[in-house]
């Protein structure tokens, strides 16, 4: 291939390589030419590139080489020399005059007319005056043409017109008259060029749209009949166009000629003929025309309302707004008309061509504001024609007054309809058309209720439930005025039944409110349900009307679900029950009585009953216990036992429509319930199914409509006239072949009125009654026939081939696709089943039956066939059966000629690949394979060529890598039948698309390689996708696009995004919702790993549409991204949004923080759109005809729809949250460009814009935004003003944001979340000054006074959850607060001097203070809610009756979800407000607020009264602890980290109470339990936050259980002694119980604590073989508090045991406190102690000063042995040389003053500390802190009491000292900290002077005098020594000076002995007194000035 990428073609390579490849090698040369020409300089090579080329044109080239190559000859003389251009005009001319009509030679003649066509779209007037030629030539040939010539002709002269605009006006009327006749060609692909062709045309050729108008109307008209869709949408387009045109000429056009402009009724009136009237011309064939003789051809029908749709978009969104009412009154008008409605079906049908019309114009072009304004037309058209209908009433009941309300049913249905659609689509943004009272537009609905006509009525009901939709609060007014006028006006049939169908759609419409309606009305509903059905008896007028009424509502009400249903059950069971006879006895009595009249009411009883059965089952299969079952299986069965048929053959045919309704119920429900309840009645069940489908009673043809979704949805290429998803399905659909498809209509089954609609659907569409029996009958039989035994399956197999064997005609058709459609549904229930299809017979039979129809002619039935044989295989699983199904259809595809059962059979092997998967049919590969690509090239029928490429297309995707071997032959096919089949074949293009896909996922990943075969087949793959992007359909397109995604998954690379990507932009305003589609998805895919590179290459598109104005783009500056918001408003296919919001959320994360102004300016754009339409209506009139609106192409049509702004407020929280990662987005002072702080005004902007709107989902997303903004930003300091905050200056912003959602209308859940919002903002901090926050806190205080106003005050509006939603936010916002004032004081407490300026730390209190009182007590009723409604459900007998303080009982489960949300800040306010209360102790009396208690609430509430203060002190402490420790025990996943933090804060607050800690200190295995729940929290949360508090929790009980234990104890004084010994934990035994024992729990905790975060505690750890020491390293600062605070409670521990208790626990307690001690002593760079270790030594003091270390010496000793021993081994380890050494001696001295005399004895020990004291005092010198901390823990010991134990010491150690001291005098200290060492020494050596006896004094000061006298300088050395060294001078004079008058004697005694130290000592005294002198004498000079302190005052310490 990268042979062919040059200039000139390279001939060589081309004659190398083999014949078939040559085509591929061409093409690939002009793609690559395609691309450089315009980038290169052709000059020199011009010659030679025109020679192979022009020479290429006959070489009879392929459909697509053919248009790359006449494209690439234009480019070339359009960039070059001009010279030869005639010279290769006249040579194409020449081929196409030529008379060589062969085959062979079509393909050369074809492209020599795309050359024509070519150049003069290139070049236009450039060639001159020679077109008339070329033109004529054309003209000649189309005449002699075969149809593929045909096509391409008029497709030349599509370009030719193109090229040369008005220049050709001499030849327009030629073309027109040619063209005109082959509107009507056989082809249908030519009737596509003609209207493409006719339809350039139109745009210079005047007279099509003047005097030819009505003519071209009537050719258009007749193209359309038998069209295909194609044809339909491309003859629309023509005819929209022509008639726009006509009506608003182009200027220009006008200019040249003096034209008579259509009117608008003249318009309108040519396009209702071909609607009403099809192609049949005018009046031409007189009167019988108007006497209503033959209907109108769907196709045309179907045709003229595409076009109509084409009309009104090209006139423009503006005109549509200022002639709406003409036109909403044309279309009414046309489905008024009698020729619009012959039928019932086809009234059906012309209503949904209409309804299509209003949709497509109203809903897509018109904004927000001029929607509103249609509505209010849509309301004055309907009440103008209830007027009609009211005032024919009156005037009598003539004939035509009848015929006037059919027709006028049939407007009403459309109008309201369209109004319903229209409501619904604006949301809540449709308010002001409801409220404004001159439209009246619910009067205006609600009148239709009582129209004389049931299609009428039920429109109006459908409309009502889109109103309470889109409004949610105009739901339980509407149902109220529905249940009140039914009551008044029971006496009209017309208002039971109306009235009913209104409040069952509403009550259906509930499910889409997420808020709800009030319980109460559920009872409303029964009454008013009960009544009519009690009352249908009394009056036969009004009989049947109250049945249906009664049931439909009770129907109704089941969709509300289990909740509300519960409650009405067991009288639901009843009224079942009753309807039907009790016994086989009173059935066959009832059949001998009654008239035809009480069996029809009967039948209508019993479908009702039976209906409202199923909606039971269907919407609470919650309540489906086996006991209901049963009970309703009762009238069930006695339903399948009612036989009809003789009823109908005693009383008549019109009771037909009632039977089959009841059966039509009866197979409904009975398809829900598990078929083994009712196994009994299978026979005659099946029976009446078999019957019901094959059509045995039925003499109509009827057909059912589920075959297509039985089907694979892929096979629906085969099945030709089945439509693909476009825009137009819903009108398309009526063309479709089964019975009335496409003509579902509400009067067909009034039940599904309050069904959920189908999704994709607007409004729900039943089939008529005789096809929803059949489609019934077939789903049951496909449930039922799995559970049937094999004989009953072998009868009805046969019975079926009996059946069709009968039938003839048409008729057989029917039976047969019935039947097939039943079977399918049968194997697909097995399959679902998983199980068989039975013995050899059945399946032979079933075979056989399948074989059959696999030569069907009928597409429909082959395709089912295929799919059943796929089905059977599957289901049967065994390979011999597989392989006999496989050779019957090799066999037949050898032998068979003919086109059915060649398709056929070909379908059959795709389909047993396609169900029995790679594996089952491996075995089969090669021959499928083989047969399959033979056929594909038979190149005689197109047919052939598409089951073929299909079938391969299955197999490829179902064989997985087995297929790896087959892709190189299935691949060079694929791509030569691209090359050389028809464009015109779509779908044989279709299926090379499929098969191209399935091929790229087959080579999969390997695709990346650069192996020699891998490029060719990545190349290869890359040549197929570039013809299909070139090919003029969109599904082929569109098949491209997937492919061209499938490999950009497996080789990125290779895939080029800069022709890509603009391919796609370019495709997003395609007319082809497929198309759009594909394009979408593959950019999501591409965004989600490039989407700055799509972005860019879309802008550069947009750069370069600039310069060419044929792409018509929507690109501008805001890119890409503003194309798709574009796009989200105008689209409405559910799949197409999602990936739209996918793409631009990919494309947000990867870009929005890089372009944040872009963003942020997008968003903005969207938010901030008001309707331009104010503006434009002030054009004049003058500049309205200058053309349908070019100027406005480049803004976008509409401004942004609600749901497309609710998007972009999302897209807004996403920017903020993205931006977090990088705080300098959140810092003003750090700000450079393009950070979001930047643009914060913005954010506030957005956010207050959402938060005011009209749309709720808005608001909401608004006040997201808002309390995200808030929580980001509270903090940013604004730099210019040092102190503020930078939110402050928004704070008016906040508050105008909020107040409206406090409003008294405003929905609950907006509500909630504004309370969320206040309490945000409350507590940010962002406001300090009270009064700027009591705008805010008002609000807060307006709605706890609404919840305090309980229940029932209010009239409601939803359900009691919202109200409980509401009420609980605002409790939850309050406590929010109250944790904030809580906070917000413990941080100031520690600032004692505030400015004046600032407030006192307590000013948020002041806010939450006066409401305390009250908010306490609704707190406490909140959590006992919460408490009752998180106990398991075995215990739902205790919950009070009629619900608690907050919630309803109806609404309990919805409720729960409201309380989880909210009760966690609630439950740490009261144990605030508790434990700052003292438990409320100066509450009167604890007491439920009166208010809420309607009926005692809460189950202890009457006693209440009585209780004493230790009561509801126990009471609240039981409630506390209940709800936390509940909660903790087992927290959800989900649950936010915050609500476990609040759960333990909580209790903490709540330990801190004196009145807590005795409660749960007395109830012992509380406490133990609220341990293990905590120790169990610790095993499965990890943040180190959690675990702190944790231990702050255990660290309050323990001390609870001290404080408790000292009582005992005190109040134990008085007796005696022993009974003391066993008090605490351990008792006289030391035994503690597991389970039972406080601290045993504690100990498990505090254990788990430590080896989580020091795991070389854990001994086991080091056993382990795998074990590598660790170095012990420091601590995080988080864990590092964690273990210390662990060690300290650790230490408390044994306080709480007994003597005995102590014992057990106190060896663990020392070898936890001695491994941290060892783990953590570790060096540190500023000698500081860690955290870790200071709470150990504290520890290890602690237990030794315990009094029980005092009283049970003799115990405890053995221990503090071990201990000290444990010590001493530490520290003498020699690997840790990072040892902290004094943390250790202070450790051993601890153990060593503690110990008693039994330590003296153990020799080890006391050399083991000598030997570490001498060691550190000999320690090298920088640590010298070390020694002073040493010689402070030396004194220690040499001053212990016990002598025994400090003389060794004194001995051994005092000589080191002395020595070290001595040697200062050589070495003077230099810092502060070697001269504290030495003074510590000297202490030390005072000390032991003191301590010796009278005799040894002296000796004793020979050593320390001379030391001390050795410290002092000379007196001239004293001024220039260094400060330390002077320091220690006076330190030593002091000493001498204070020493002397101790010990005269001895002193004189030392002095005198040494002269020389008696001369040292008299000069360094006399230099003191002689600087003091001098310094009492400046003191003297200077009385008045204080002098400034000099150095030298600094360097005296003293």
């Amino acid at each position: 291939m990268e042979l062919a990428h040059s200039l000139l073609l390279n001939e060589e390579a081309l004659a190398q390589i083999t014949e078939a490849k040559r085509p591929v090698f061409i093409f690939e040369w002009l793609r690559f030419l395609d691309k450089v020409l315009v980038a290169v300089d052709v000059k020199e090579k011009q010659k030679k590139l025109v020679e192979q080329l022009t020479g290429l044109i006959s070489s009879a080239p392929g459909p697509p080489t053919r248009k790359l190559l006449a494209k690439n000859l234009a480019t070339l003389y359009s960039i070059g020399d001009t010279f030869t251009v005639f010279q290769t005009l006249d040579k194409c001319n020449e081929i196409i005059k030529s008379k060589d009509d062969t085959p062979a030679y079509l393909p050369t003649k074809l492209a020599a007319v795309a050359c024509v066509g070519a150049f003069y779209e290139k070049m236009g007037r450039m060639l001159g005056s020679s077109f008339p030629d070329t033109i004529n030539n054309l003209l000649k040939a189309l005449k002699s043409a075969e149809s593929q010539g045909r096509g391409e002709i008029l497709l030349s002269l599509q370009k030719v017109l193109r090229g040369l605009g008005g220049a050709a006006a001499s030849c327009h009327r030629d073309i027109y008259k040619n063209a005109r006749s082959l509107l009507t060609d056989r082809s249908m692909a030519v009737r596509c060029a003609v209207a493409k062709c006719l339809l350039e045309l139109q745009n210079e050729a005047v007279f099509m749209w003047t005097t030819e108008l009505e003519n071209v109307a009537t050719l258009c008209f007749k193209a359309l009949e038998g069209s295909n869709y194609g044809v339909r949408v491309a003859v629309a387009k023509l005819l929209g166009t022509v008639m726009a045109t006509a009506l608003m000429p182009k200027q220009a056009a006008v200019m040249r000629q003096n034209v008579k402009r259509a009117t608008l009724e003249e318009v309108l009136e040519l396009m209702a003929t071909g609607f009403l009237r099809g192609g049949s011309g005018f009046l031409k064939s007189g009167g019988e025309m108007l006497k209503g003789g033959g209907s109108v051809s769907r196709e045309v029908r179907v045709g003229v309302t595409e076009a109509y749709v084409v009309f009104v978009t090209t006139l423009g969104g503006q005109w549509l707004e200022r002639n709406f009412a003409t036109f909403l009154s044309h279309v009414l008008d046309l489905v008024s008309h009698p020729r619009a409605t012959q039928t019932h079906v086809e009234a059906v049908y012309s209503r949904r061509c209409v309804s299509f019309m209003l949709r497509a114009t109203l809903g897509g072009l018109l904004g927000e504001k001029a929607q509103i304004a249609a509505g209010k037309e849509i309301c004055q058209a309907i009440s103008k024609q209830m007027r009609a209908v009211v005032v024919n009433d009156i005037s009598g009941e003539n004939k035509g007054g009848a015929a006037d309300v059919s027709s006028s049913q049939h407007v009403m249905v459309c109008a309201l309809k369209e109004l319903g659609s229209l409501v619904q689509s604006l949301s809540a943004t449709a308010s002001p058309l409801i409220q404004e009272p001159s439209i009246g537009l619910l009067e205006t609905v609600t009148s239709v209720l009582l129209h004389p006509s049931m299609a009428a009525r039920l429109a109006a009901a459908w409309c009502l439930r889109c109103v309470a939709v889109a409004l949610p609060y105009q739901l339980t007014p509407l149902l109220d005025r529905c249940a009140e006028r039914i009551n008044n006006l029971k006496s009209s049939p017309e208002a039971v039944s109306g009235y009913s169908f209104a409040m069952a759609a509403l009550l259906g419409g509930v499910h889409q409110c997420p808020l709800g309606i009030p319980h109460s009305k559920g009872k409303l509903v029964v009454s008013i349900a009960e009544d009519l059905l009690r009352t249908a008896a009394q009056n036969s007028r009004l009989s049947l009307q109250r049945t249906q009424a009664g049931w439909l509502l009770l129907g109704a009400l089941m969709t509300l679900g289990p909740s509300l249903v519960r409650y009405h059950l067991p009288k639901m069971l009843l009224l079942w029950r009753n309807v039907f006879p009790r016994s086989q006895k009173e059935l066959e009595a009832e059949k001998a009585r009654g008239d035809a009249f009480t069996w029809q009411v009967t039948l209508e009883g019993r479908a009702g009953a039976l209906c409202a059965m199923r909606s039971f089952v269907a919407h609470c299969p919650e309540l489906l216990t086996e006991d209901v079952i049963r009970r309703l299986m009762t009238p069930i069965e006695c339903a399948m036992t009612m036989i009809v048929p003789a009823i109908i053959k005693v009383h008549g045919a019109h009771l037909k429509a009632s039977a089959a309704m009841v059966r039509l119920r009866l197979y409904d429900i009975l398809a829900l319930l598990p078929p083994k309840t009712y196994e009994g009645s299978f026979n005659a069940l099946l029976r009446e199914l078999v019957a019901e489908f094959t059509l045995t009673d039925n003499s109509a043809n009827t057909t059912t409509s589920l075959l297509r979704s039985l089907c694979h949805y892929d096979d629906s290429v085969l099945m030709g006239s089945w439509l693909q998803e476009t825009d137009h399905k819903c009108i398309e659909d009526q063309l479709q072949p089964n019975s009335a498809s496409g003509s579902g209509a509400l009067e067909h089954d009034p039940s599904s009125i309050y069904l959920r609609v189908p999704v994709g659907e607007a409004i729900p569409g039943p089939l008529p009654l005789g096809v929803s029996v059949i489609d019934a009958s077939v789903a049951l039989f496909g449930v039922v026939f799995p559970h049937v035994s094999s004989k009953h399956r072998l009868q009805m197999l046969d019975h079926f081939a009996e059946c069709i064997k009968q039938a003839k005609g048409v008729r057989q058709q029917a039976v047969q696709l019935n039947i097939f459609t039943a079977v399918l549904s049968a194997l697909k229930g097995l399959a679902e089943n998983k199980s068989t299809l039975g013995p050899e017979e059945v399946r032979k039979s079933a075979l056989a039956l399948v074989m059959g129809a696999l030569d069907n002619p009928n597409p429909i039935l082959r395709c089912a066939a295929g799919e059943a044989l796929g089905r059977m295989a599957q289901v049967v699983g065994e390979a011999t059966f597989i392989a006999r199904m496989a050779q019957t259809s090799f066999d037949k595809l050898k032998s068979a000629r003919d086109v059915v059962s060649r398709t056929g059979h070909s379908l059959a092997l795709g389909c047993l690949h396609r169900y029995v998967g790679g594996i089952g049919s491996g075995q089969h590969l090669k021959t499928s394979v083989s047969i399959l690509l033979a056929l594909a090239q038979d190149g005689s029928s197109h047919e052939v060529q598409t089951w073929a490429l299909h079938s391969l297309a299955l197999i490829v995707d179902s064989s997985g890598p087995m297929y790896r071997g087959y892709v190189e032959p299935t691949l060079s096919l694929v791509l030569t039948l691209l090359l050389t089949v028809p464009p015109s074949h779509i779908e044989v293009h279709q299926c090379l698309g499929r098969c191209l896909g399935a091929l790229i996922t087959t080579v999969g990943p390997e695709l990346q390689g650069n192996g020699a075969t891998i490029s060719t087949i990545r190349s290869s793959c890359l040549v197929g996708c570039a013809i299909m992007q070139d090919h003029s359909d969109s599904l082929v397109q569109a098949a491209a696009i997937s492919c061209l995604q499938q490999l950009h998954m497996f080789a990125p690379r290779h895939v080029n995004l800069s022709s890509l990507v603009p391919c796609l932009c370019v495709h997003l305003c395609s007319s082809h919702l497929l198309l759009r589609r594909a394009a979408v998805a593959c950019l999501r895919q591409l965004a989600q790993r490039e989407a700055a590179e799509v972005c860019e290459y879309a802008m550069s598109l947009a750069k370069r549409a600039g310069d060419n104005t044929t792409v018509n783009l929507n690109i501008t500056e805001t890119g890409l991204e503003g194309v798709l918001f574009g796009m989200l408003d105008r689209e409405t296919d559910r799949k197409l949004c999602s990936d739209i919001h996918d793409t631009l959320g990919h494309m947000l994360s990867s870009l929005a923080v890089e372009k944040l102004s872009h963003w942020l300016k997008l968003c903005k754009d969207v938010l901030a759109a008001t309707t331009d339409s104010e503006k434009k209506d002030e054009m004049d009139d003058d500049s309205m005809f200058t053309g349908l609106g070019e100027d406005d192409k480049s803004k976008p049509s509409v401004a942004p729809r609600w749901v497309t702004r609710v998007f972009a407020a999302d897209c807004l929280c996403r920017i903020i949250l993205l931006c977090e990662n990088d705080k300098a987005h959140f810092d003003l002072a750090a700000a450079q460009q393009l950070r979001l702080v930047l643009h914060l005004s913005d954010l506030i902007r957005m956010a207050f814009m959402a938060a005011t709107d009209h749309s709720n989902q808005l608001r909401m997303a608004g006040l997201q935004a808002l309390e995200d903004i808030i929580k980001k930003f509270a903090s940013v300091p604004e730099p210019e003003f040092p102190g503020h905050v930078i939110l402050e200056q928004y704070q008016a912003n906040v508050g105008a944001a909020l107040r409206p959602a406090f409003s008294p209308d405003t929905p609950s859940d907006i509500t909630a979340k504004a309370c969320q919002v206040c309490s945000t903002w409350i507590g940010s901090g962002v406001v300090s000054d009270l009064n700027d926050l009591r705008r805010v806190h008002n609000l807060l205080v307006s709605s706890l006074d609404k919840v305090q106003a309980g229940k029932g005050s209010s009239s409601q509006l939803y359900s009691e959850s919202a109200t409980t939603m509401e009420k609980l936010a605002v409790l939850k916002a309050w406590a929010e607060v109250r944790l904030k004032t809580f906070r917000s004081v413990d941080d100031e407490e520690d600032d004692d001097d505030l400015g004046a300026n600032v407030l006192p730390p307590d000013s948020l209190i002041t806010l939450v203070q006066p409401e305390l009182p009250a908010l306490s007590r609704l707190w406490l009723a909140m959590l006992r809610d919460y408490a009752l409604l998180t106990l398991p459900a075995e215990f739902s007998s205790q919950l009070p009756p009629d619900g608690g303080a907050f919630y309803t009982p109806e609404t309990i489960d919805t409720a729960r979800i409201h309380y989880r949300s909210s009760w966690a800040p609630v439950l740490h306010a009261v144990a605030l407000w508790l434990s700052s209360t003292g438990f409320g102790a100066g509450e009167e009396k604890e007491e439920v607020p009166s208010s809420l208690s309607r009926t005692p609430a809460i189950p202890q509430a009457p006693s209440s009264t009585t209780k004493t203060f230790e009561e509801s002190v126990k009471d609240r402490m039981h409630l506390m602890l209940g709800v936390s420790i509940e909660f903790l025990c087992f927290p959800r996943p989900e649950e936010p980290m915050e609500h476990v933090m609040s759960c333990l804060h909580a209790l903490f607050t709540l330990l801190e109470s004196p009145s807590a800690k005795i409660h749960i200190a007395e109830d012992q295995l509380l406490a133990v339990e609220l341990l293990n729940v905590l120790h169990r929290l610790l095993l499965t949360r990890d943040p180190p936050a959690v675990q702190l508090q944790v231990t702050a929790v255990v660290q309050e009980t323990i001390r609870a259980a001290q404080d408790h234990l000292q009582r005992q104890k005190a109040r134990e004084e008085e007796g005696e002694k022993d009974s003391q010994r066993s008090l605490g934990e351990g008792g006289d035994t030391g035994e503690l119980v597991p389970g039972k024992s406080l601290v045993f729990a504690a100990m498990e905790l505090l254990v788990f604590v430590l080896v989580r975060h020091l795991p070389q505690l854990n001994a086991r750890v080091k056993e382990s073989p795998s074990h590598v020491p660790l170095r012990p390293q420091r601590l995080p600062e988080e864990s590092a508090r964690l273990v210390a605070n662990t060690v300290s409670i650790l230490a408390e521990l044994p306080s709480l045991c007994s003597p005995a208790g102590s014992m057990t626990i106190l060896p663990t307690v020392l070898f936890l406190i001695t491994g941290v001690l060892r783990e953590a002593a570790v060096k540190t760079a500023d000698n500081s102690v860690p955290v870790t270790v200071s709470a150990a030594l504290q520890g290890i003091k602690t237990i030794i000063t315990s009094p029980l270390a005092r009283v049970e010496k003799n115990i405890v000793t053995p221990l503090f042995i071990d201990g000290l021993h444990a010590c001493l081994c530490i520290s003498v380890d020699e690997s840790r040389p990072d040892m902290d050494q004094v943390s250790m001696l202070t450790a051993i001295t601890l153990f060593l003053l503690s110990a008693s005399n039994e330590l003296v004895g153990v020799t080890v020990l006391q050399k083991g500390c000598m030997d570490r004291f001498r060691n550190a005092l000999n320690f090298s010198d920088p640590w010298v802190s070390t020694s002073a901390r040493c010689y402070q823990l030396l004194l220690s010991v040499f001053q212990h009491s016990s002598r025994t134990l400090s003389t060794p010491y004194i001995h051994a150690l005092a000589p080191v000292m002395v020595e070290k001291l001595k040697a200062v005098e050589c070495s003077r200290p230099g810092t502060a900290a070697e001269l504290q060492a030495v003074q510590e020494g000297i202490r030390v050596l005072e000390n032991l002077v003191g301590m010796g006896e009278e005799q040894n004094r002296v000796q004793l000061l020979t050593l320390l005098v001379p030391t001390l006298i050795s410290y002092l300088l000379d007196e001239n050395a004293i001024s220039s020594a260094p400060q330390v060294s002077r320091a220690l001078h006076d330190f030593a004079l002091q000493n001498l000076m204070r020493i002397g008058p101790l010990y005269p004697a001895a002193f004189k005694i030392v002095i005198g002995a040494a002269p020389e130290l008696k001369i040292r000592l008299e000069s360094a005294i006399r230099a003191n007194q002689a600087s003091n002198r001098a310094k009492a004498a400046a003191r003297l000079a200077q009385p008045t000035v204080q002098a400034a302190p000099t150095i030298k005052l600094k360097t005296s310490f003293f």
